[in-house]
């Protein structure tokens, strides 16, 4: 890929990103839940933005899951296992920075249908 294409991307995904965060933010109740992704793997981990402190996290890499559709939807089960045991029923989504759809749309329909409120 081009190196212009590529600072392109990066520029677009940054102003995505701060676009979404400056509408949301976590706390203790209602802790944001962020995710990322690599061409590998796919992580999320929830913060309560006014300590500053993760919750919670869930690891693909050390799950040894890749980062596509049926292995993601593992990832959320072991997040909303993660948030059930700090008794949070109900986060705020960030995609930080990506679209909704693929991965990130898989990641969020299997975390609801595990119980997690968005």
């Amino acid at each position: 890929m081009l190196k212009s294409i590529q600072k392109r991307k990066n520029r677009l995904r940054a102003q995505r990103k701060a676009r979404v965060r400056g509408k949301i933010f976590g706390t203790a109740e209602l802790p944001r839940l962020t995710v990322f992704k690599s061409n590998k793997h796919f992580y999320a981990q929830a913060i309560d933005d006014n300590a500053g402190a993760t919750l919670a996290a869930a690891d693909g890499k050390k799950m040894g899951l890749k980062a596509n559709q049926e292995d993601v939807k593992q990832v959320a089960v072991e997040m909303a296992k993660a948030l059930a045991a700090k008794n949070i029923d109900s986060v705020v989504f960030d995609r930080n920075g990506y679209l909704y759809h693929g991965v990130v749309a898989s990641f969020a329909d299997a975390l609801r249908e595990a119980g997690i409120k968005f």
